[in-house]
């Protein structure tokens, strides 16, 4: 009985196998107008191990892009390692930007100042060509770019001596606050001169370097001396004695020591000034002004202009300028500043990373809090310094004294200065003991608090009274004693605005 072929029993079931794997191309160039569901690959190729003798069907269809939302909870572990990654980069950028505005990191060149280098440039220059001895006073308040300054013209006045074939200079500098004594300086002085040579002389180091001034060179390959004195202001005497010794130096007839004193004191050069100018031995001034809100702005672009990212909003910028420009001018505090703002970003992006739970990503962000905190963390992961991170780093560093001990007092303490505060509201800016009781008693009532007595308040009043705040005048009975502030309100309401207790009884 025939029977029914089946569809694996076909005479030429093995003979299209073959002419399907040894002509591939040929099935591929015949038949270009039928729609292809899968490529066809040679058994060679599958005998190599290129590609996989069973292909599955997913791969050889186009690629579908998932949404950001399916591709996070379809692979939670390559979220959690990018998570990270994107972590480690932000916090190792943040480093770099801090290490970048540190005050002890030296820029390659020092903006702003180019004009006072030029004038200390040029002054020192005449000195070697003419082989002459000066004095030149450098003065300026803190952080105005001085000791920078000097840095740079004493590594551009090497290169000119090398270019202009001048005997190298001598040069030695000097910090007056490591100094045990005024008069130490002329031993460094002296001994930096004659390093070679060692003098059993039972004169002073001064009367030593006096004589040798004032006599004739025996020797002309004597190099020319550099002295550099910072922080100047250590040596002020009474009499100012080290000062005129020190400046007459550069008067003898054979001295070769050019001599350029720094100071932080503006007030320094009239103060001693008119008696050298009677001995004739009046240095040349070179002030350096407060840096101005553009100049601020400029230099700390210039440090940031070597990192190849962003760090900081252009406002933040300028609202760090504008304040300490209207402070101080100080570059050091700017500098300071934005640090600690950057500090403040770090310590958000930890606090981000704490607040998200990792594992529960593999579950598909079932808590709502956490996908909102992923989202947030996703969404600030580029963020940058921000005007509030300025705005508190500013807070803190202009903070007052009288400011942070009020923050540091006892809450019942702190109620006695909220009182005073609304009790001196109006015309009235001195109240007593027993009146103050009654404002005090009011607010603690008011708030569930239980008061103290009015013989703990007075000596509480007697504690703030010690430490500044407050003023207390003399009377038998302690109710009857007069208060008085002696402190600004404003702080009071600044130190006490962060609790919300207080910043509504201030209201």
């Amino acid at each position: 009985m025939p029977t029914i072929a089946g569809p694996g029993s076909s005479p030429f079931a093995g003979r299209g196998k073959t002419v399907r794997a040894e002509n591939a191309v040929e099935i591929q160039s015949d038949a270009p107008s039928t729609p292809r569901k899968r490529i066809l690959r040679s058994n060679a190729a599958q005998q190599a191990g290129q590609i996989s003798p069973n292909p599955s069907p997913n791969s050889c269809s186009p690629m579908k892009l998932k949404s950001p939302r399916r591709r996070l909870t379809d692979s939670p572990n390559r979220f959690r390692e990018r998570f990270w990654f994107n972590l480690c980069i932000d916090m190792e950028q943040l480093s770099m930007v801090k290490e970048a505005m540190h005050v002890s990191t030296a820029p390659s060149t020092v903006v702003c100042r180019e004009y006072e280098q030029k004038r200390i440039l040029e002054f020192c220059k005449q000195c070697v060509k003419q082989e002459k001895a000066g004095s030149l006073y450098v003065c300026g308040c803190p952080g105005t770019g001085k000791s920078l300054s000097m840095e740079k013209v004493k590594e551009n006045l090497t290169h000119w001596t090398k270019e202009e074939r001048f005997p190298p200079l001598d040069v030695l500098t000097i910090n007056c606050t490591s100094l045990t004594s005024t008069s130490e300086i002329f031993s460094k002085i002296l001994g930096h001169n004659q390093a070679r040579k060692k003098t059993s002389s039972p004169t002073s180091p001064l009367k030593h370097l006096q004589r040798s001034y004032s006599q004739k060179l025996q020797s002309p390959d004597v190099k020319m001396m550099l002295v550099i004195v910072d922080e100047l202001d250590y040596l002020i005497t009474r009499d100012q004695a080290v000062l005129h010794d020190l400046f007459m130096l550069t008067t003898y007839p054979f001295s070769r020591c050019i001599l350029i004193g720094i100071a932080n004191a503006i007030d320094l050069a009239d103060r001693f000034l008119p008696k050298l100018q009677s001995l004739n031995c009046k240095p040349m001034v070179v002030t350096f002004r407060a840096y101005s809100k553009d100049q601020i702005i400029m230099i700390i672009q210039q440090r940031l202009g070597v990192l190849p990212y962003r760090v900081f909003q252009p406002q933040t910028l300028e609202l760090c300028a504008r304040k300490v420009a209207a402070a101080s001018g100080d570059m050091r505090k700017a500098l300071c500043v934005c640090r600690s703002a950057i500090e403040m970003l770090e310590a958000e992006l930890r606090e981000s990373t704490y607040g998200l739970d990792l594992p529960s990503v593999e579950g598909g962000f079932s808590d709502k809090r956490t996908g909102a905190s992923c989202k947030n963390w996703i969404k600030q992961a580029n963020n940058i310094v921000r005007v509030d991170h300025m705005a508190l780093a500013l807070s803190k560093a202009y903070r007052s004294p009288t400011v942070e001990i009020i923050q540091s007092l006892p809450q019942h303490q702190q109620i006695i200065l909220c009182s005073i505060v609304k009790l001196f509201r109006g015309p009235k800016k001195d109240t007593t003991v027993g009146e103050l009781n009654k404002f005090y008693t009011d607010i603690c009532k008011s708030t569930l608090i239980p008061p103290a007595g009015i013989m703990e308040l007075s000596s509480m009043c007697r504690v703030l009274a010690d430490q500044g705040l407050l003023k207390l005048g003399q009377s038998r009975e302690d109710k009857l004693r007069r208060v008085t502030l002696k402190v600004d309100e404003a702080d009071i309401s600044f130190a006490l605005q962060g609790v919300r207790f207080f910043r509504n009884c201030l209201q």
